[in-house]
């Protein structure tokens, strides 16, 4: 899930939906945090290895939802312990339940972490700021702060969609916590185009073109121009879970031999039917469409050329594939990998989990 629109500074939508209805009227939205939290322990139910969740505390005492996951095959743990741990960072609306089709494959080798970026989740709803590197801050921020509370010294970065442009940022302002940066379709990439195709435009000027994009992003878009990006869902109170399923069906679709029924969509919908926060930083990072106000292709030159990185698309995505061909040419081609997954949308992780696994599982085995 991914778009977003500013123009002004940016009320906090804690501003813009607290005075509404559905606010002050509590059985207008049907979601809790004990309702995630549920949804959220079905999904974790499934895992088959040593699983620690809690919450991780930051020294301004937001609190950061953290999963750990071990191999319980492993009969020597301390074996397991000196392997650089897997770092994952879901998307623009998700969380760490998204993962469930790759943490047991994932921690056969070394220690995973996976944790909702603040904002989103189960983790602290706090403000963001409405200026876009202030926002991106913030979050980088909560990450680094994140790893120096549960002790990590290096990682194995892996960042999906939003996380992975989260995760770039954070390896170019920490480059020695990074071992290996893997980006899984990454958003906020490339920059928006300045012009448009069609009659009058001058020679020489490059028009870029971008894939068709889904129906419910632009929905999704529409909305943004007016509110925060899932404003929709919360505004449409006892229809909201509805409006997930009808929006996003590939997402039961995706899951549909684990659970059969709407587990995964449920979650979705009490991910973001609470009081907004981390969107409201996506919308100050983003304009219209989606794009990256800061496009982090003007950026990438600043990591290290030695930080290997790998970048994964799906074959299906909406998200422009030609970024990581940039990225290859602005460093040079040291240590940079693109690969396509084939028969796979956006959520790649998800549409073809056992050769994601495989990718990931290699790229870590790289690098011990």
């Amino acid at each position: 899930m991914d778009p977003g629109t500013t123009t002004a500074p940016i009320p906090s939508d804690c501003e813009t939906e607290s005075s509404s209805i559905w606010n002050w009227w509590p059985s207008w939205r049907p979601t809790s945090m004990s309702l995630l939290k549920t949804a959220e322990s079905k999904i974790l139910a499934c895992i088959q290895n040593n699983l620690w969740t809690r919450f991780v505390t930051l020294p301004n005492q937001d609190r950061i939802w953290t999963l750990t996951l071990t191999n319980k095959a492993v009969r020597k743990p301390a074996e397991q312990a000196i392997k650089t741990p897997l770092v994952m960072v879901h998307g623009f609306g998700g969380g760490i339940g998204l993962w469930i089709r790759n943490l047991d494959a994932l921690c056969r080798s070394r220690p995973v972490y996976a944790f909702d970026l603040l904002g989103f989740g189960r983790s602290s709803r706090p403000p963001f700021p409405s200026d876009a590197a202030k926002a991106e801050e913030q979050f980088v921020d909560s990450i680094e702060q994140w790893r120096q509370s549960v002790g990590l010294e290096n990682m194995i970065l892996l960042g999906h969609s939003l996380g992975g442009y989260l995760a770039t940022s954070y390896a170019i302002q920490y480059p020695s916590r990074v071992s290996h940066l893997i980006l899984v379709d990454p958003w906020g990439f490339p920059e928006r185009p300045q012009t448009q195709t069609g009659e009058g435009q001058s020679q020489g000027t490059e028009v870029v073109k971008r894939p068709q994009l889904p129906r419910w992003v632009k929905v999704v878009a529409t909305v943004v121009s007016f509110f925060n990006p899932l404003a929709v869902i919360r505004a449409a109170g006892p229809w909201g879970p509805g409006l997930v399923n009808r929006f996003r069906p590939d997402f039961k679709r995706k899951f549909e031999d684990l659970f059969d029924d709407d587990t995964m969509t449920q979650y979705i919908y009490h991910c973001n039917a609470q009081t907004p926060s981390g969107e409201v930083g996506f919308r100050a990072m983003s304009e219209s469409l989606g794009w990256a106000k800061r496009p982090m292709l003007q950026r990438v030159h600043l990591l290290p050329p030695s930080l290997p990185i790998t970048m994964l698309y799906g074959e299906w995505s909406w998200v422009d594939k030609s970024s990581g061909d940039s990225v290859v040419q602005i460093r040079d081609q040291g240590h940079t990998r693109v690969m396509l997954i084939t028969k796979a949308s956006h959520h790649v992780y998800a549409d073809q989990p056992e050769e994601f696994n495989r990718v990931v599982e290699n790229i870590c085995n790289s690098v011990n």
